[in-house]
């Protein structure tokens, strides 16, 4: 079976892969922004990306992105494009402030992951400590956390975005800081991530990746979160957390 056509874990598994990385796992690193919750599901990614590109047009710095750049439905695809180029820069550090405010300005419309708010609280309750891996702004992160009664579950242990945003993932820098504090070694960690680039991180890390696919979209003509995660090597992707939760109530 090949990684494009290879089956999600059915969510009925009590054995195998899924629950080898449940059970190992002392130390959890959730990516943020999918696993926890969908961030922009009321104040649109795409939108969010173009008000970057506008700002920057607005300074006379059209020429600044390439054509796809200045398309591209991904804010960080913007944040990375004007680093590249001015690494470190005011520049870089008024475009990553204006791009903080848009996601906490969407923390409100935020949409929960399926059962991740009580995954999170189980996991909690049985003392394994958690920790929030990602490119989002931290100040975004909490936030949210905040607002669902989950930021005691991960106090104080939020790692996100910082000025040098040479950091963030792939680079595992912030997988690494999460495993400092914690006192965690790799082995006995587990990180959870929807994205190719959270599974480089965990690799290089060397902490054993879970991947969360999500249900897939039927009208999408790009490939699934599956398909991408596969392809980059993930051996273990699941597309609901119900069969997690219950194998963290029955350990």
């Amino acid at each position: 079976m090949t990684p494009d056509t290879a089956q999600t874990v059915p969510v009925t598994e009590e054995t195998g892969n899924v629950r080898e990385l449940i059970t190992g796992a002392r130390f959890v690193l959730f990516d943020f922004d999918g696993p926890i919750c969908r961030l922009f599901a009321g104040l649109s990614a795409e939108d969010v990306a173009k008000d970057l590109v506008s700002w920057l047009e607005r300074q006379g710095l059209r020429e600044l992105l390439t054509q796809s750049e200045r398309v591209h439905p991904d804010p960080h695809v913007v944040l990375h494009a004007v680093n590249k180029r001015h690494p470190r820069s005011d520049l870089v550090d008024e475009l990553e402030e204006l791009l903080t405010q848009q996601e906490l300005k969407a923390v409100d419309s935020a949409y929960p992951t399926p059962y991740a708010d009580p995954l999170i609280r189980t996991w909690n309750a049985v003392g394994v400590h958690l920790a929030v891996a990602t490119n989002n702004s931290p100040r975004t992160v909490t936030e949210y956390l905040h607002g669902r009664g989950l930021l005691d579950c991960f106090t104080p242990h939020v790692y996100g975005r910082t000025n040098d945003l040479d950091l963030l993932k792939p680079n595992p820098h912030c997988l690494n800081r999460a495993l400092r504090t914690m006192g965690a070694a790799p082995a006995d960690a587990l990180m959870i991530g929807d994205t190719p680039t959270d599974f480089e991180a965990a690799r290089r890390a060397g902490i054993p990746f879970l991947g969360y696919a999500g249900k897939p979209s039927k009208d999408s003509s790009e490939p699934s979160k599956e398909t991408l995660l596969r392809r980059a090597g993930a051996e273990v992707v699941v597309d609901s957390f119900e069969p997690l939760l219950d194998l963290v109530r029955r350990a």
